[in-house]
């Protein structure tokens, strides 16, 4: 299910830095703040783990938006139709993921585990494969103050 074809701005990185200088100024940070877009009137949150040196494959979450925190780890969030955009993303840093993006996350860790906060807009249970994916072999890296 593609929703959303612009796949350069349909992820927004939120990084640590800035999320803490927000909190000190205000008290409280709001990492991102859903749209609505999502179709869904439930939110689910939950925690996702990798496994050092692998990644989840391609998928999307069909019509939900996602957000996912890092608590642990270094690890590449990939997307786009062949995944040809990254970032890299380390603990305090937070990702939305528009509905319906592709996209993957990739452990940079040799031997501990990454772990993420992942919320999403409703609590069904989308996480649709997408195996016919072949993503580019070296995408479009964005550095911590583009993405």
């Amino acid at each position: 299910m593609t929703i959303q074809t612009d796949w350069r701005t349909a992820v927004k990185v939120r990084r640590a830095t800035a999320l803490a200088d927000e909190r000190a100024m205000q008290g409280r940070t709001t990492v991102f703040d859903f749209g609505g877009t999502g179709g869904g009137n439930q939110t689910w949150i939950g925690s996702v783990q990798v496994a050092p040196g692998s990644n989840t494959g391609p998928h999307d979450h069909g019509r939900h938006e996602v957000m996912v925190y890092v608590l642990k780890g270094r690890s590449e969030i990939r997307w786009g139709e062949r995944l040809e955009y990254a970032t890299e993303i380390e603990p305090g840093d937070a990702v939305y993921f528009a509905p319906g993006v592709p996209h993957q996350e990739c452990s940079l860790e040799a031997t501990q585990m990454v772990e993420y906060l992942v919320v999403r807009s409703d609590n069904e249970k989308i996480a649709n494969r997408l195996p016919g994916i072949v993503p580019v072999e070296n995408p479009r890296l964005f550095g911590p103050s583009e993405a």
